[in-house]
């Protein structure tokens, strides 16, 4: 079963370049996984602080190889420092 997520992240006042290079860092290697179906990182035009990422992937297997991915690993240790939330939600495809 595909698995789609939006995950949203608020970086903190001043951290916005930060969190940006850390988000893009994650999108090349994401696409190359096998399982991957869509993976983009977007920044808010109407407030740069804002980003949300959109994945798809083929089953919770590729999404769990992704959670154990090395650049997963760089992330997950250093985005706190620049987020100030950070919440997702699950989507259903519909059509």
């Amino acid at each position: 079963m595909t698995i789609t997520k939006r995950v949203t992240f608020i970086a903190k006042d001043g951290s916005q370049d930060k969190m940006k290079e850390l988000l893009t860092a994650m999108v090349e290697p994401s696409k190359a996984e096998d399982g991957c179906i869509f993976y983009n990182i977007f920044q808010y035009e109407n407030n740069p602080l804002k980003f949300m990422a959109v994945e798809s992937w083929r089953d919770e297997k590729a999404l769990d190889g992704h959670k154990t991915s090395a650049h997963y690993a760089i992330y997950k240790s250093s985005y706190e420092p620049y987020c100030q939330s950070k919440y997702s939600d699950e989507l259903e495809i519909l059509g």
